[in-house]
């Protein structure tokens, strides 16, 4: 019966020790999980996977299926300009909570409607 005991003490130690490795103080995912965000551009509009994410790192997969060039700004950062069937990552680390606008440069694709509102939680 004791061996028993110990061998449940000891199991629950270690689940314990397992969640305190995932789950950072205050019981929230850890600030080093990465967001994957996919943005499909066509003209002249975008369309995310998700329209959320927790902070930290934020990598948007930008998916041009227009036939115009296009690129994606967020946060300050931005692709380069993608041709038509071509893709490109931008890998952004956001630690405030708040909402980020983002759009296209381009000039005209903005106000043309490439543009819009992601928010951090």
């Amino acid at each position: 019966m004791r061996q028993v005991l110990v061998g449940f003490i000891v199991a629950m130690l270690l689940s314990v020790v397992l969640i305190a490795g995932v789950l950072a103080p205050g019981g929230k995912a850890s600030p080093d999980a990465t967001t994957k965000v996919k943005v499909t551009a066509s003209e002249f509009k975008y369309v995310l996977s998700r329209k959320t994410a927790p902070k930290g790192t934020v990598v948007f997969t930008l998916v041009n299926k227009g036939k115009l060039p296009h690129d994606f700004k967020i946060a300050g950062k931005k692709t380069a300009k993608i041709a038509p069937g071509k893709t490109a990552t931008l890998k952004v680390t956001i630690t405030a909570k708040g909402k980020k606008p983002y759009l296209c440069t381009v000039p005209g694709h903005a106000p043309a409607g490439m543009k819009g509102v992601f928010a951090i939680s």
